[in-house]
Protein backbone atom coordinates (compact mmCIF):
# COMPACT_ATOMS: atom_id res chain seq x y z
CA UNK A 1 0.00 0.00 0.00
CA UNK A 2 2.88 2.54 0.92
CA UNK A 3 4.61 1.34 -2.35
CA UNK A 4 1.42 2.34 -4.27
CA UNK A 5 0.79 5.59 -2.68
CA UNK A 6 4.28 6.71 -3.33
CA UNK A 7 4.22 5.49 -6.71
CA UNK A 8 1.37 7.75 -7.22
CA UNK A 9 2.49 10.72 -5.70
CA UNK A 10 5.35 10.06 -8.12
CA UNK A 11 3.23 10.27 -10.69
CA UNK A 12 1.15 13.18 -9.95
CA UNK A 13 4.47 14.97 -10.18
CA UNK A 14 5.43 13.78 -13.09
CA UNK A 15 2.11 14.39 -14.63
CA UNK A 16 2.69 18.00 -13.41
CA UNK A 17 5.54 18.50 -14.88
CA UNK A 18 4.59 18.19 -18.58
CA UNK A 19 1.05 20.24 -17.83
CA UNK A 20 3.17 23.46 -16.74
CA UNK A 21 5.47 24.69 -19.54
CA UNK A 22 8.69 25.92 -18.75
CA UNK A 23 9.96 29.47 -19.17
CA UNK A 24 12.00 28.24 -22.23
CA UNK A 25 8.84 26.78 -23.68
CA UNK A 26 6.85 29.69 -23.11
CA UNK A 27 9.63 31.47 -24.85
CA UNK A 28 9.28 29.27 -27.74
CA UNK A 29 5.05 29.93 -27.97
CA UNK A 30 5.61 33.10 -28.10
CA UNK A 31 8.25 33.14 -30.95
CA UNK A 32 6.12 30.84 -32.78
CA UNK A 33 3.09 33.13 -32.41
CA UNK A 34 5.45 35.60 -33.70
CA UNK A 35 6.51 33.67 -36.67
CA UNK A 36 2.45 33.34 -37.32
CA UNK A 37 2.30 29.55 -36.45
CA UNK A 38 -0.92 30.52 -34.68
CA UNK A 39 -3.38 33.15 -34.63
CA UNK A 40 -1.65 35.72 -32.20
CA UNK A 41 0.29 39.12 -33.78
CA UNK A 42 2.48 41.51 -31.92
CA UNK A 43 1.55 45.42 -32.73
CA UNK A 44 2.84 48.70 -31.60
CA UNK A 45 0.27 50.90 -31.37
CA UNK A 46 -0.20 55.05 -31.27
CA UNK A 47 0.03 56.68 -27.76
CA UNK A 48 -2.59 56.06 -25.71
CA UNK A 49 -3.09 59.31 -23.34
CA UNK A 50 -4.28 59.29 -19.83
CA UNK A 51 -5.49 62.32 -18.34
CA UNK A 52 -3.80 62.47 -14.79
CA UNK A 53 -3.63 65.40 -12.86
CA UNK A 54 -3.21 64.04 -9.82
CA UNK A 55 -0.44 61.78 -10.62
CA UNK A 56 0.89 64.79 -12.31
CA UNK A 57 1.00 66.58 -8.77
CA UNK A 58 1.65 63.78 -6.95
CA UNK A 59 5.29 63.00 -8.80
CA UNK A 60 6.68 66.69 -8.35
CA UNK A 61 5.79 67.89 -11.94
CA UNK A 62 2.41 69.88 -12.36
CA UNK A 63 3.41 70.31 -15.56
CA UNK A 64 4.32 67.28 -16.72
CA UNK A 65 2.99 67.38 -20.83
CA UNK A 66 1.78 63.65 -20.96
CA UNK A 67 0.99 60.42 -19.37
CA UNK A 68 0.17 57.68 -21.51
CA UNK A 69 -1.07 53.72 -20.76
CA UNK A 70 1.79 52.57 -23.41
CA UNK A 71 4.22 54.76 -24.40
CA UNK A 72 7.72 56.52 -22.55
CA UNK A 73 9.75 58.90 -24.05
CA UNK A 74 10.07 61.65 -25.96
CA UNK A 75 8.13 63.00 -28.70
CA UNK A 76 8.69 65.88 -31.57
CA UNK A 77 5.78 67.87 -33.16
CA UNK A 78 6.14 69.76 -36.01
CA UNK A 79 3.88 72.42 -37.11
CA UNK A 80 5.06 72.88 -41.10
CA UNK A 81 8.37 71.11 -41.60
CA UNK A 82 7.90 67.05 -42.38
CA UNK A 83 9.73 64.58 -40.66
CA UNK A 84 11.84 62.32 -43.48
CA UNK A 85 14.28 60.08 -40.93
CA UNK A 86 14.32 59.35 -36.99
CA UNK A 87 17.21 57.77 -35.57
CA UNK A 88 18.68 56.57 -32.27
CA UNK A 89 21.00 54.30 -30.73
CA UNK A 90 20.50 52.34 -27.35
CA UNK A 91 22.28 49.15 -25.21
CA UNK A 92 19.97 46.88 -24.65
CA UNK A 93 18.80 46.19 -21.14
CA UNK A 94 18.35 43.01 -19.28
CA UNK A 95 14.86 42.78 -18.10
CA UNK A 96 13.65 42.27 -14.96
CA UNK A 97 10.31 40.64 -13.36
CA UNK A 98 7.99 42.64 -11.66
CA UNK A 99 6.56 39.53 -9.99
CA UNK A 100 3.95 36.58 -11.55
CA UNK A 101 4.52 33.73 -13.36
CA UNK A 102 3.82 35.47 -16.80
CA UNK A 103 5.78 36.81 -19.62
CA UNK A 104 6.92 40.16 -19.00
CA UNK A 105 8.45 42.54 -22.06
CA UNK A 106 9.11 46.18 -22.86
CA UNK A 107 10.48 47.45 -26.44
CA UNK A 108 12.59 50.50 -27.46
CA UNK A 109 12.07 51.99 -30.64
CA UNK A 110 11.89 54.88 -33.06
CA UNK A 111 9.22 55.89 -35.05
CA UNK A 112 7.38 58.61 -37.86
CA UNK A 113 4.10 59.20 -36.08
CA UNK A 114 1.76 57.55 -33.96
CA UNK A 115 1.17 60.67 -31.67
CA UNK A 116 -1.22 63.60 -32.86
CA UNK A 117 -1.02 61.54 -36.44
CA UNK A 118 -2.35 58.03 -35.55
CA UNK A 119 -3.35 57.04 -39.18
CA UNK A 120 -0.04 55.40 -39.67
CA UNK A 121 3.30 54.80 -37.98
CA UNK A 122 7.03 53.94 -39.38
CA UNK A 123 8.69 52.00 -36.57
CA UNK A 124 11.46 49.75 -35.94
CA UNK A 125 13.19 48.61 -32.69
CA UNK A 126 13.91 45.65 -30.28
CA UNK A 127 11.61 43.90 -27.71
CA UNK A 128 12.92 42.78 -24.54
CA UNK A 129 11.21 40.02 -22.98
CA UNK A 130 11.86 37.99 -19.06
CA UNK A 131 9.45 34.85 -17.88
CA UNK A 132 11.09 33.13 -14.98
CA UNK A 133 14.92 33.37 -15.19
CA UNK A 134 14.95 33.21 -19.46
CA UNK A 135 15.10 36.55 -21.49
CA UNK A 136 14.73 36.83 -25.14
CA UNK A 137 15.15 39.51 -27.56
CA UNK A 138 13.80 40.42 -30.72
CA UNK A 139 14.03 42.63 -33.67
CA UNK A 140 11.40 44.00 -35.52
CA UNK A 141 9.91 46.65 -37.75
CA UNK A 142 6.06 47.78 -38.63
CA UNK A 143 4.61 50.00 -40.73
CA UNK A 144 1.11 50.26 -38.42
CA UNK A 145 -1.85 49.62 -39.31
CA UNK A 146 -0.08 46.36 -39.99
CA UNK A 147 1.14 44.04 -37.73
CA UNK A 148 4.67 43.82 -36.54
CA UNK A 149 7.39 41.36 -38.01
CA UNK A 150 10.92 40.06 -37.28
CA UNK A 151 14.29 40.83 -38.77
CA UNK A 152 14.92 37.12 -39.96
CA UNK A 153 18.02 36.04 -38.83
CA UNK A 154 19.17 39.02 -37.08
CA UNK A 155 20.66 37.95 -33.29
CA UNK A 156 20.53 40.77 -30.03
CA UNK A 157 21.45 39.97 -26.77
CA UNK A 158 21.85 41.79 -23.94
CA UNK A 159 24.57 44.84 -23.29
CA UNK A 160 24.74 45.08 -27.48
CA UNK A 161 24.57 48.60 -28.75
CA UNK A 162 22.09 49.15 -31.33
CA UNK A 163 21.37 51.55 -33.90
CA UNK A 164 17.55 51.93 -35.35
CA UNK A 165 16.41 54.27 -37.80
CA UNK A 166 13.78 54.75 -40.01
CA UNK A 167 13.60 56.55 -43.17
CA UNK A 168 10.86 57.95 -44.94
CA UNK A 169 10.36 57.40 -48.95
CA UNK A 170 6.86 58.34 -49.64
CA UNK A 171 3.47 58.30 -47.14
CA UNK A 172 3.00 55.30 -48.33
CA UNK A 173 6.64 53.83 -48.38
CA UNK A 174 9.67 53.66 -46.04
CA UNK A 175 13.12 51.92 -45.01
CA UNK A 176 13.45 50.51 -41.66
CA UNK A 177 17.22 49.40 -40.57
CA UNK A 178 19.00 48.00 -37.49
CA UNK A 179 22.47 47.65 -36.99
CA UNK A 180 24.47 45.58 -33.58
CA UNK A 181 27.02 47.96 -33.23
CA UNK A 182 28.32 45.28 -31.11
CA UNK A 183 28.02 42.35 -33.51
CA UNK A 184 28.53 43.58 -36.47
CA UNK A 185 25.54 42.81 -38.76
CA UNK A 186 22.66 45.24 -40.34
CA UNK A 187 19.59 44.42 -41.56
CA UNK A 188 17.39 46.20 -43.57
CA UNK A 189 13.69 45.83 -44.70
CA UNK A 190 11.76 48.28 -47.15
CA UNK A 191 7.85 48.63 -46.10
CA UNK A 192 4.70 49.67 -48.27
CA UNK A 193 1.24 50.69 -46.52
CA UNK A 194 -1.87 51.42 -47.92
CA UNK A 195 -2.57 54.04 -44.82
CA UNK A 196 -0.65 57.24 -45.26
CA UNK A 197 2.11 59.09 -42.68
CA UNK A 198 1.52 62.65 -41.98
CA UNK A 199 5.35 62.78 -41.11
CA UNK A 200 4.67 65.55 -38.49
CA UNK A 201 5.89 63.10 -35.80
CA UNK A 202 9.33 61.61 -34.58
CA UNK A 203 9.86 59.65 -31.77
CA UNK A 204 12.05 57.59 -29.47
CA UNK A 205 9.70 55.74 -27.80
CA UNK A 206 9.76 52.44 -24.84
CA UNK A 207 6.89 51.08 -24.84
CA UNK A 208 4.39 48.24 -23.77
CA UNK A 209 3.35 47.09 -26.77
CA UNK A 210 0.49 44.97 -27.35
CA UNK A 211 -0.74 41.09 -28.45
CA UNK A 212 -3.53 40.54 -30.65
CA UNK A 213 -5.96 37.68 -31.67
CA UNK A 214 -7.95 39.26 -34.37
CA UNK A 215 -9.42 42.50 -33.43
CA UNK A 216 -9.06 41.43 -29.59
CA UNK A 217 -5.52 43.03 -28.73
CA UNK A 218 -4.77 43.51 -25.18
CA UNK A 219 -1.07 45.02 -23.44
CA UNK A 220 1.39 42.31 -22.91
CA UNK A 221 2.32 42.73 -19.08
CA UNK A 222 5.36 45.25 -18.37
CA UNK A 223 8.71 44.17 -17.91
CA UNK A 224 11.24 46.07 -15.62
CA UNK A 225 13.83 46.92 -18.25
CA UNK A 226 15.44 49.27 -15.57
CA UNK A 227 17.14 51.72 -18.02
CA UNK A 228 17.30 52.77 -21.43
CA UNK A 229 19.54 55.43 -22.96
CA UNK A 230 18.93 56.38 -26.63
CA UNK A 231 22.31 58.52 -27.61
CA UNK A 232 22.74 60.26 -30.94
CA UNK A 233 19.05 60.94 -30.86
CA UNK A 234 18.22 62.88 -34.41
CA UNK A 235 15.09 63.22 -36.74
CA UNK A 236 15.90 64.80 -40.32
CA UNK A 237 13.58 67.05 -41.87
CA UNK A 238 13.06 68.63 -45.24
CA UNK A 239 15.03 71.70 -43.77
CA UNK A 240 17.86 69.99 -41.92
CA UNK A 241 18.73 67.67 -38.87
CA UNK A 242 17.14 68.55 -35.21
CA UNK A 243 17.91 66.94 -31.88
CA UNK A 244 15.04 65.87 -29.55
CA UNK A 245 15.48 69.63 -27.76
CA UNK A 246 11.79 70.57 -27.20
CA UNK A 247 10.41 67.24 -27.15
CA UNK A 248 7.16 66.20 -25.91
CA UNK A 249 8.01 64.01 -22.81
CA UNK A 250 5.59 61.36 -22.42
CA UNK A 251 5.10 58.54 -18.96
CA UNK A 252 3.61 55.61 -18.79
CA UNK A 253 0.81 55.31 -16.19
CA UNK A 254 -0.82 52.43 -15.60
CA UNK A 255 -2.88 52.80 -11.97
CA UNK A 256 0.60 54.50 -11.14
CA UNK A 257 3.64 56.04 -13.03
CA UNK A 258 5.91 53.42 -14.19
CA UNK A 259 8.43 55.39 -15.93
CA UNK A 260 10.87 58.67 -15.55
CA UNK A 261 11.69 59.80 -18.62
CA UNK A 262 14.36 63.03 -18.99
CA UNK A 263 15.93 64.51 -22.25
CA UNK A 264 19.30 66.71 -22.58
CA UNK A 265 20.98 67.75 -26.13
CA UNK A 266 20.77 64.43 -28.56
CA UNK A 267 20.00 61.98 -25.61
CA UNK A 268 16.76 60.87 -24.02
CA UNK A 269 16.81 58.62 -20.60
CA UNK A 270 13.56 56.69 -19.99
CA UNK A 271 14.01 54.90 -16.69
CA UNK A 272 11.68 52.39 -14.78
CA UNK A 273 10.91 53.47 -11.42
Amino acid sequence: MMFSAAFLVQALLASAVFAFPSSKERLASRRARRSGDVARTRQSKPVNIVSSPQVAAAVGNASHPQFSSNWAGAVLVASTATYKSVTGTFTVPTPKSTGGSAEQCASAWVGIDGDTCETAILQTGVDFCVSGSATSFDAWYEFFPADSFDFSGFSVSAGDSITITATVISTTEGTLTIKNNSKGTTATKTVTSSSKLCETNAEWIVEDFEECEGNDCELVPFANFGTVVFTGASATTNSGTVTPAGATIIDIEQNSVLTSVSQSGSTITVEYV
